[in-house]
C-alpha cells in the first residue's frame, strides 16, 4: 500500500490506513462502476492529471464484459470458427485432422485464461495511472455539499465514505429474465452458459438478438442440437431487414431450428433438462425439449441502489438522461455505459462515453457521442458488422435514398475464405451522396466496418469513396464495390 505522494495504486478494501487515505482525501472525480466504461474514465481522467478514486465491488476489474460478457464469449467462438475449419480441412488440401472432437474443458481453459490476462492488464493500468481503488458498492448520498460530492462505500459489512469533486456513475446492467423465471443449472443467462461442465446435446435459444445468436453460433459448431426462437418478425432485429434476411437463410443452412413471430408462453423444468412452451405466428403451440434453456432478451440497466431519489438525476425507465457530455441533471454527476438512456449497451460506446466525461470533467476537449457513428458488432457466423440508418430507418428520417448492394461472391477473398456467402449495404442520400448507413454479413464483418466508421465520420460522399484505392485481393475492396453499386457501377458484380 502507497503512502500519499507515493507511485503506484492504494486499494482501500477494509484496511484502516487505506480508509483513512480514502476518508482524509478529496479526489477530483470518484467513478462508480469498474467495467469498461468505469475504468476507461478512470484512467482517462488520471491521464490528464486528476486524482481519482475507482469504486468497485469485485476484486478484479473488467465488468460484465471481460468476464462473462464480450470477451470470453469471443474466446469461444473463436474456438468453434477453429474447430468448424479444422473439420473442413480436406477443403483446404489438408488431411488427417478433420472429424476431432471438442475438448470442453480446454475451451474452458483457454477462456479463462484470455480472462485472466486482462485482468492482469487492468491492474497494471491502475497502477500507471495512479487511480486509487476503493473495494465495495458505491450509493450517492444526494447534491454536493460546498462542491463536494459524498459517496457511501459499503463492503462485506464496513461502510466508509468517498469524497469527490465530481461523480461519474458507471455500474452496468444485468442480463434480463423472462418474469416468473432465475436463473439456474437448466434455465441460463450468459453468466451460467460460460461455466457449463459439459456441452449440452441441445439449446433453446430465447433471443435473436447479439447474445442470442452467438451463443447459437458457438454450440452449433461443437454439435447441440440449436433451436432458436424470437418474438419479433425476424432474426437480429436491430439490424437493416436484408441483413435480417440473409442471416435467417445462413442460420437455416448451417441446420439450425429458427421460429420467429413466437411467443414463449411457459419454461418447465424437467429431470433431464427443459420443455419451453411456445406460439408460433399460426397460433399454433409447441413444445421443444432440450437440456438447457438460454434466455437472452436483453439487459437491464443496474441503477435501483444508487439512491437517484435523493438527487436530481433524472431517469427515462430505469435508464438515466445525460446531455451530450454525460451530464446529468444533478450538477457534478454524470453518467456512462449500460445506464445511459439512448446508449447502445455495448462495451465500445460505454468507454468512449467515459473518455468524453473524464475530458468533460478535465475542461478539456470532448467530442460528444454520436450514437448514429457507433458500430454494432455480432461475431457469430455469419458475422454481422453495421453502423448508421438502415434503409427503413433513413426513409422513416425523410431522406431519399440509394442503396447499393455487393454479394461477396463477387470477392476473390471471400471466395479464398470459402465464405462467399453475404454481402455489403450501403444506403446513401439520393441527392449529395452522404453515407447515411454501411451494413455488412460475411467474414470479418465486425473488422470491416470500421472503414465505414471512419468514412461517416470524415463525412466522406459516395464518389470519394468510389476512388479510395482498396488492396487486391482482400475483403475490403467488397466495401469499395459496395460504395460503387450505389451508382450502379461496382466492377465484380
Amino acid at each position: 500500500m502507497r503512502r500519499p505522494g507515493q507511485s503506484g495504486v492504494l486499494v482501500a478494501s477494509g484496511l484502516r490506513s487505506g480508509e483513512r487515505f480514502v476518508a482524509e482525501t478529496i479526489f477530483d472525480v470518484a467513478v462508480i462502476g469498474g467495467g469498461p466504461a468505469g475504468y476507461s474514465c478512470a484512467f482517462r481522467a488520471a491521464q490528464y492529471g486528476l486524482k481519482v478514486a475507482l469504486i468497485e465491488l469485485s476484486d478484479k476489474l473488467g465488468g460484465t464484459c471481460l468476464h462473462v460478457g464480450c470477451v470470453p464469449t469471443k474466446a469461444m467462438l473463436h474456438s468453434a470458427e477453429i474447430f468448424d475449419h479444422a473439420n473442413e480441412a480436406t477443403m483446404y488440401g489438408i488431411d488427417g485432422i478433420g472429424n476431432g472432437t471438442v475438448n470442453w474443458p480446454q475451451v474452458l481453459k483457454r477462456k479463462q485464461a484470455i480472462i485472466d490476462k486482462h485482468v492482469g492488464g487492468l491492474q497494471y493500468l491502475v497502477k500507471k495511472n495512479k487511480v486509487t481503488l476503493v473495494r465495495g458498492t458505491g450509493k450517492l448520498t444526494g447534491p454536493a455539499k460546498g462542491g463536494v460530492h459524498t459517496v457511501d462505500v459499503e463492503f462485506e459489512g464496513k461502510k466508509q465514505q468517498v469524497q469527490a469533486k465530481k461523480i461519474v456513475l458507471a455500474t452496468g446492467s444485468d442480463a434480463r429474465m423472462i418474469p416468473g423465471y432465475t436463473a439456474s443449472d437448466k434455465i441460463l443467462t450468459n453468466i451460467e452458459i460460460l461455466s457449463l461442465d459439459k456441452l449440452p446435446k441441445s439449446l433453446v435459444v430465447i433471443g435473436s438478438g447479439a447474445v442470442g445468436v452467438e451463443f447459437a453460433s458457438v454450440f452449433k459448431s461443437f454439435n447441440s442440437e440449436v433451436t432458436i426462437i424470437e418474438m419479433a418478425d425476424r432474426l437480429v432485429p436491430v439490424e437493416d431487414a436484408d441483413i435480417s434476411k440473409e442471416f435467417l437463410r445462413q442460420y437455416k443452412k448451417r441446420g439450425m431450428d429458427c421460429h420467429v413471430s413466437a411467443k414463449v408462453n411457459k419454461i418447465e423444468e424437467t429431470k433431464t433438462g427443459v420443455k419451453v412452451h411456445f406460439t408460433t405466428s399460426d397460433g399454433k403451440d409447441n413444445i421443444k425439449e432440450a437440456e438447457k434453456v438460454l434466455v437472452a432478451i436483453g439487459r437491464a440497466p443496474r441503477t435501483a441502489a444508487l439512491n437517484l431519489e435523493s438527487t436530481k438525476v433524472e431517469l427515462d425507465r430505469t435508464a438515466i438522461k445525460v446531455d451530450q457530455y454525460q451530464q446529468t441533471a444533478e450538477p457534478g454527476i454524470y453518467a456512462i455505459g449500460d445506464i445511459v438512456s439512448g446508449l447502445p449497451l455495448l462495451a465500445h460506446s460505454g468507454s468512449m462515453s467515459g473518455a468524453v466525461a473524464a475530458a468533460h470533467i478535465a475542461g478539456k476537449y470532448a467530442r460528444p457521442v454520436n450514437r448514429l457513428r457507433i458500430p454494432g458488432c455480432t461475431y457469430c457466423e455469419p458475422q454481422i458488422g453495421s453502423v448508421g440508418l438502415s434503409e427503413a430507418a433513413a426513409k422513416a428520417a425523410g431522406h431519399e435514398v440509394k442503396v447499393g448492394k455487393f454479394p461477396l461472391a463477387g470477392n476473390s477473398k471471400a471466395t479464398i475464405l470459402n465464405a462467399h456467402d453475404g454481402f455489403v449495404k450501403v444506403v446513401a442520400d439520393a441527392k449529395y451522396g452522404e453515407i447515411l448507413g454501411v451494413h455488412i454479413i460475411g467474414p470479418f464483418a465486425t473488422e470491416l466496418i470500421a472503414e465505414a466508421v471512419v468514412a461517416m465520420d470524415a463525412e466522406m460522399t459516395v464518389e470519394e469513396l468510389m476512388y479510395t484505392v482498396h488492396a487486391h485481393p482482400t475483403l475490403s475492396e467488397s466495401l469499395l464495390d459496395g460504395y460503387s453499386a450505389v451508382y450502379g457501377m461496382s466492377l465484380n458484380a
